[in-house]
């Protein structure tokens, strides 16, 4: 070979070397976890990115089939599958793992307009394997491709255990249409309650019903970060995603982390015009969540769920009234000695303090001390008063005393499928 051809295919290559470069994303420089593999930009108009971890799962195909009912959006969409597992992961599972590839690519031949691509992953470091870390790389791939066509695009979780509304894509893209501001949303989830199995019924029942109540009673109390944060039930803007460092590598709860770093920016929503339908099956495969607890839920024989006391509810929403006097500078106490208790426990006095010395104006100030009195801390207050003065109760009990003291709503006589069904309406319609 000539010094001449050597010295072209040399500068050739450094010349695709400097292409690449410029055009690597700055948060996956920062915070990408490995090398984008979707090696081509597939659709110039590409606008939603759906990302599904698979790891151990047994008919992925039907998520596929209800994503392929699905009407068409404006923009293309794209589905990335994420087959994931440890580089310790057993033979039974790697062999399932193997099984949903050939699957997935016998149906990705036989649907040749379907928009999907498949990322293998089956050696994932044994410190993060998990959801956590397959949710980040589809979402980070998902990055990549809006950034290589300068599009601020949807990136969608969805889980390979759940199927969808007709008009789910659609629906998506209009949410994000018409609230442009919004860095992004929580999904309508409505898990089946009809399967031959009662016991899982009940179980899935209660446990849904436990969510909702959740949710609604931090509402009760006028917290800003009252979303569902589901996993299989959200999407988000890639700006908004980058901007807060993307998804988190945790093996169980990625979700809740993960979107209250979003919800911080401001201007989160709800879609509640499409539906995810979840599975109800139980699951081994993380700590918490809905296959653990209905998994524990049939193990222990119990046909009771209990939840959080409404009376701790009731204490913390007191807290929330605070905000303008401590803007002010007025020291408060709570009447009740255990919550005065907990807040000593977090600092609460000396971090109220910081923060009032460091704004200047009552938005920024309330803003601030919620970004402090998170999540995070409103879960340990409900820890600390379950473990202190009120016990847990049955989800049954619980939720009746929420829609009593909320809505003015008597449902001593109602069932707890009526109960459900009543959350799920006041939560998507605001009816009841």
């Amino acid at each position: 070979m000539s010094f001449f051809r050597v010295l072209k295919e040399r500068s050739y290559l450094i010349s695709i070397k400097f292409s690449y470069f410029r055009t690597v994303n700055p948060y996956l420089k920062k915070y990408g976890f490995q090398s984008p593999k979707i090696e081509t930009i597939p659709y110039d108009n590409l606008g939603i990115a759906v990302v599904i971890p698979c790891h151990n799962e047994p008919d992925i195909l039907t998520t596929l089939a209800s994503l392929k009912s699905c009407e068409k959006p404006q923009a293309d969409y794209l589905i990335i599958v994420v087959v994931n597992q440890s580089e310790v992961t057993n033979g039974s599972v790697s062999k399932r793992n193997l099984e949903t590839i050939s699957e997935i690519e016998r149906w990705k031949v036989s649907n040749p307009d379907f928009k999907l691509e498949i990322i293998k992953e089956n050696s994932l470091p044994k410190k993060h394997a998990g959801v956590g870390l397959a949710r980040k790389i589809g979402m980070d791939e998902a990055v990549n491709l809006f950034h290589q066509i300068d599009k601020d695009g949807i990136i969608v979780a969805l889980d390979a255990d759940c199927e969808v509304e007709p008009n789910y894509l659609v629906e998506i893209e209009n949410h994000f249409i018409n609230h442009p501001k919004t860095p992004g949303c929580s999904i309508r989830y409505v898990h089946p309650i009809d399967s031959e199995n009662e016991s899982i019924n009940l179980g899935i029942i209660q446990y849904e019903l436990h969510l909702r109540y959740y949710n609604q009673a931090l509402r009760m109390c006028s917290f800003p970060y009252a979303f569902h944060t589901v996993g299989s039930s959200m999407a988000v803007r890639s700006s908004a995603y980058q901007k807060q460092g993307g998804m988190n590598k945790r093996k169980a709860g990625e979700d809740f982390y993960f979107l209250q770093k979003i919800i911080e920016l401001g201007g989160f929503t709800e879609l509640n015009s499409t539906c995810v339908i979840p599975s109800p099956r139980v699951s081994d495969r993380v700590p918490f969540g809905t296959g653990r607890a209905i998994g524990e839920f049939l193990e222990q024989g119990s046909t009771v769920f209990d939840t959080y006391n409404f009376e701790s509810f009731i204490e913390l929403k007191e807290i929330s009234k605070w905000t303008e006097k401590l803007f002010r500078g007025e020291k408060i106490t709570h009447n009740n000695p255990s919550v005065n208790e907990f807040l000593l426990s977090i600092d609460f006095e000396n971090k109220v303090e910081e923060i009032r010395n460091n704004t200047s104006s009552f938005i920024n100030f309330e803003k601030r001390f919620f970004t402090f009195f998170n999540a995070f801390i409103v879960l340990k207050f409900t820890h600390f008063m379950r473990d202190k003065e009120f016990a847990n109760q049955s989800i049954e009990q619980e939720s009746k005393n929420l829609l009593a003291h909320c809505y003015q709503i008597e449902c001593n006589n109602k069932s707890i499928k009526k109960l459900l069904e009543l959350y799920r309406n006041i939560e998507a319609n605001h009816e009841y």
